[in-house]
């Protein structure tokens, strides 16, 4: 069995995000707070988690603390379970642009590919939460599935539900220019390429086979982390 406090060990090119993010760079250049908001479903909340501390906006909130003394960074975690495109699409004037981030995670799909919804409506539905934050001076991560047994067949490849999933947040992001963290292909690795066995990184406390545990939120928020950083290292 893989130990809890197996290191994470992301490859660069799995977590970068393929986009620069000027907003958040210029923040981390100033002297006032910055304001992180992280927004999705249960695996933003923090479902499979031991404590709300180790949940990934948590975790990315001391990963990021540990790279800049100052400014202060908040990492808001803003996500409800249950929770899909449309309505946290609906939640971003109220919940996310009254908080003045400069960069906002949106992480998405997960609950649409899972319950089978009709996938044309997610699709309106980031697009028109892209256009709402269109207007902010933030930039904009979307963050796609997790790769755990709820969402793959029984050879361990995507449903079909979640592959045009994870095709649809592709194209969005290819199309409109947003940065995009493929949390999929990193979980993916995880358990392909090194081996480790899903119990090891998926909860099952549900009975689901859905949501994260400790160790691979802890370790998509360093991804994340190593991901953000160099985007707006690239920014200069």
């Amino acid at each position: 069995m893989t130990p809890p406090t197996m290191p994470c060990e992301t490859p660069s090119k799995l977590a970068t995000l393929g986009r620069l993010l000027p907003s958040f760079a210029r923040a981390l250049r100033g002297q006032d707070a910055v304001n992180v908001v992280a927004i999705g479903s249960s695996s933003t909340e923090g479902d499979g988690a031991s404590s709300p501390a180790a949940s990934y906006p948590s975790r990315l909130g001391t990963a990021l603390t540990a790279r800049f003394s100052t400014p202060k960074i908040n990492v808001l975690n803003l996500g409800v379970g249950g929770q899909e495109a449309p309505d946290e699409a609906a939640r971003f004037k109220r919940d996310v642009l009254a908080n003045k981030p400069a960069l906002v995670i949106w992480q998405v799909g997960t609950n649409a590919a899972w319950k089978d919804y009709f996938l044309d409506d997610v699709r309106a539905a980031i697009l028109r939460g892209l256009d709402h934050l269109s207007g902010a001076d933030a930039d904009v991560v979307l963050m796609n599935l997790q790769f755990a047994p709820a969402l793959l067949d029984q050879q361990e490849k995507p449903t079909p539900a979640t592959q045009q999933m994870l095709d649809i947040i592709a194209a969005i992001a290819k199309d409109s220019g947003t940065a995009l963290f493929r949390r999929f292909d990193i979980m993916r690795y995880w358990h392909v390429e090194r081996g480790i066995p899903f119990d090891q990184m998926i909860s099952n406390f549900d009975g689901n086979w859905l949501h994260q545990n400790d160790w691979s939120y802890n370790c998509i928020a360093a991804a994340l982390c190593d991901g953000l950083l160099e985007a707006a290292a690239q920014q200069g």
